[in-house]
């Protein structure tokens, strides 16, 4: 399917291009520290996540109920955009979540390795959906994607979005274990060319996760398909992202490369565990002028 991919996608941005465009990122989004409808749009894009060993089905219904219950104790902030959790709880999202607007997110296909067979990979995706999954996370092929065996990799993407139905893919890079601005970017455009509705910085199981390098090379191939394509594919930072300041960087990242357009949940995902929390302390205190640690999630 994919011959001389390489070739075809060489990458066409300069790494002191990337240093400035970053340092400018960094510098504007501290005005915004203050303003809380940034922090809501924040907010209404976390993908919530929990993706722990000890989790189960009475702990994952416990996580659903303070979501549903969420305007009870905050009712000035929008709700979350998904719930994140591993394929085999998809139903007990399903039966229990009410939150209007919120998408039942699973990882999948041998998270967070991808180390299992293809058929594996789409079987375990194709569960998670008939249980009612609308989103699913999945790691690239990152050792057969190294060893140049693009063909493999992007195949392998394209079968699992076949059994997919209508849910919406999002291919993380693991861009932590990617040598340099080529391999991001090459590894951006293969995901985005075999199927990917988003492309995904990290698993957050290894380190380094998110980064602002890695984003400008993945928001910049997201910016070049949509320029050839008019497709707009969705980008979302995750792993090690708990402030609001993180948070922060990553939407001016967004806005400085890829425009308005991109910032909202729609396009636009932060996959976090802790930074909610840490939002609702912030716009808890914008809002009311209280200031206190907000512990809800």
């Amino acid at each position: 399917m994919i011959q001389d991919f390489a070739d075809k996608y060489p990458c066409p941005l300069k790494e002191q291009e990337m240093k400035e465009v970053i340092a400018k990122a960094i510098e504007s989004c501290k005005k915004e520290l203050d303003n809380k409808d940034v922090l809501k749009l924040l907010f209404s894009c976390i993908d919530l996540t929990s993706l722990y060993t000890e989790d189960s089905a009475d702990s994952i219904r416990e996580f659903v109920d303070k979501v549903n219950d969420l305007p009870k104790h905050f009712d000035y902030v929008p709700q979350v955009a998904a719930m994140c959790v591993y394929p085999v709880f998809a139903p007990v999202l399903k039966g229990a979540l009410k939150a209007e607007g919120v998408k039942i997110a699973v990882v999948s296909a041998g998270f967070p390795s991808s180390q299992t067979f293809t058929d594996v990979k789409k079987l375990e995706t194709e569960r998670a959906v008939d249980f009612g999954a609308n989103e699913i996370d999945i790691v690239l092929s990152v050792g057969e994607f190294q060893e140049g065996n693009y063909e493999f990799a992007g195949e392998e993407i394209f079968q699992i979005k076949s059994v997919m139905k209508d849910a919406h893919l999002k291919v993380i890079l693991e861009s932590g274990t990617l040598k340099d601005m080529e391999e991001i970017w090459l590894a951006s455009m293969l995901s985005i060319e075999s199927g990917a509705d988003f492309i995904k910085t990290s698993t957050g199981k290894q380190q380094p996760a998110a980064t602002y390098e890695a984003a400008y090379v993945m928001l910049n191939a997201i910016k070049q398909h949509y320029q050839k394509t008019g497709k707009k594919i969705g980008f979302k930072p995750a792993g090690g992202i708990s402030t609001p300041e993180d948070a922060l960087i990553y939407y001016q990242l967004v806005k400085d490369i890829l425009g308005e357009e991109w910032l909202n949940n729609g396009l636009f995902r932060i996959g976090a565990s802790r930074l909610a929390n840490n939002l609702l302390t912030e716009i808890q205190k914008l809002e009311t002028g209280k200031i206190e640690e907000v512990k809800y999630f």
